[in-house]
């Protein structure tokens, strides 16, 4: 796993031409820490992201622990997070505090402990289920996206 401290450290893996920051090590994705809040215009492309609070373009991992998501978009596996803001979410499985987002689409489950608030919400799988635990699903107009 590659432990990032500060955004310094984070310089050797920018991709100018992509705008990317890419933690790759021999043609796969590294795992990634980020031990402080990370707040960039970039996008992120990693294997497994562990963090705090990210704010960045667009993120491609394979899972995501945080505390707080705000993106553009997210590509994910798994995402386990208190709260996430973004354009739209492709993810296996979502457990988060609140989820305010474009469209989403996931595997088997998303679980919100409050609320969800999204334009579409859609699993992929015939049985698939989201639920909010203690708030509710609110569908967006096209004029508040």
């Amino acid at each position: 796993m590659i432990v990032i401290n500060n955004i310094e450290e984070m310089a050797k893996y920018y991709n100018s031409k992509t705008n990317t920051y890419e933690f790759v090590g021999s043609k796969e994705r590294q795992d990634v820490k980020f031990t402080f809040d990370l707040r960039i215009k970039s996008n992120i492309y990693a294997g497994n992201i562990n963090a705090w609070h990210i704010k960045a373009g667009n993120i491609d991992a394979g899972n995501i622990k945080a505390g707080d998501i705000k993106a553009e978009d997210i590509k994910a596996w798994d995402i386990k997070a208190g709260d996430i803001k973004a354009g739209n979410i492709d993810a296996d499985d979502i457990n988060a505090g609140n989820i305010d987002a474009d469209d989403i689409s996931y595997y088997a489950v998303c679980v919100s402990y409050q609320n969800i608030k999204c334009k579409s919400i859609t699993g992929r799988r015939e049985n698939a289920k989201h639920i909010c635990l203690d708030g509710k699903i609110i569908l967006k107009e096209d004029s508040e996206c």
